[in-house]
């Protein structure tokens, strides 16, 4: 809530609370125009966008049981980044609407892929084929990318603003099919919780306690890919937050996925708002991008969650 309020008041045009609150009940006050023009969308955006990828990131943990995974390995981002490149390349695409619409497209195809891939050997009760499917993908997909960008000037440009991952310059809408499929994803994680409680025990002690592997994984990683897939639609290719927040959300409330995903999803917006609010301070006038903010304190961050966790050797 605080980081809400923060990111309503703050920035390059410092808003004090009583003038957010006339703003938002006054359609003709005078910081009619920040507020709703441009704080509000970014405000509501944010929250979407780090409460998708803080919960995306804690189910693709409990999925894999690699504390170091992130949502992105399963091609979600680099599809989608190859679906905006093709529709600049291709279409001369430039409208943010159409932007977010290839980046969806091209997020969920990218995942369906990973799957058939993964399905078609030994199937998806281990992780293991599913992470070397969505690595080996995602690097396919990355590597068409760099070719298009590098051999047209104008796709170049385009992709370089989106591929930052940014809140501003959004607006709501147009938006609601992209926050529809997040809550669907929503919805799957939290059905998710209890298969993830019974995975962290193991594969063999998860199927004798009953547990179905092919229903757990194929729930979870849908649950993945709606909330990745909705959160680059919206926002651009984001990183850090799936990776860091079940971390921090971890230390707060324990193991268990019940309480952990909601955590994790509130620690994404605190940290996602926080970083868009930074960014703003710092930038002045020309604002730094929440992508960057988020790449360079996201991996402080992380190198002093690894060392605490002694996940490697220092």
């Amino acid at each position: 809530m605080l980081a809400a309020v923060a990111s309503l008041m703050l920035g390059s045009n410092l808003i004090s609370a009583g003038q957010v609150v006339h703003a938002l009940i006054d359609s003709a006050a005078d910081l009619d125009a920040i507020v709703w023009g441009s704080r509000v969308p970014r405000t509501v955006l944010g929250i979407v966008v780090g409460f998708a990828l803080g919960v995306a990131g804690a189910v693709m943990q409990g999925q894999t049981r690699n504390p170091l995974a992130d949502p992105g390995i399963f091609g979600v981002s680099a599809g989608a980044s190859l679906a905006v490149v093709v529709g600049v390349y291709v279409l001369r695409v430039n409208s943010p609407l159409v932007t977010s619409a290839l980046a969806l497209v091209g997020a969920v195809v990218a995942s369906v892929v990973v799957f058939a891939i993964a399905t078609a050997g030994r199937g998806l009760a281990s992780p293991v084929p599913l992470a070397i499917a969505g690595t080996a993908v995602s690097a396919l997909l990355g590597a068409i990318t760099s070719f298009l960008v590098l051999t047209d000037q104008t796709t170049l440009a385009a992709y370089r603003i989106w591929v930052v991952g940014s809140l501003s310059g959004r607006n709501l809408d147009g938006t609601a099919a992209m926050v529809c499929l997040v809550a669907v994803g929503l919805v799957l994680a939290g059905l998710n919780a209890g298969s993830l409680n019974n995975l962290a025990l193991g594969t063999e002690l998860a199927r004798g306690l009953g547990e179905s592997l092919w229903r757990a994984r194929l729930v979870g990683l849908a649950a993945i890919t709606f909330l990745t897939a909705g959160a680059v639609s919206l926002a651009g290719p984001i990183g850090f937050i799936g990776l860091t927040a079940p971390h921090l959300a971890r230390a707060l409330v324990g193991g268990d996925h019940r309480r952990l995903l909601p955590a994790s999803g509130l620690v994404g917006v605190l940290a996602l708002l926080g970083a868009d609010v930074i960014g703003r301070l710092i930038g002045g006038q020309a604002e730094v991008a929440v992508g960057v903010v988020l790449a360079t304190l996201g991996g402080v961050v992380f190198v002093v969650i690894v060392r605490r966790a002694k996940l490697v050797a220092l």
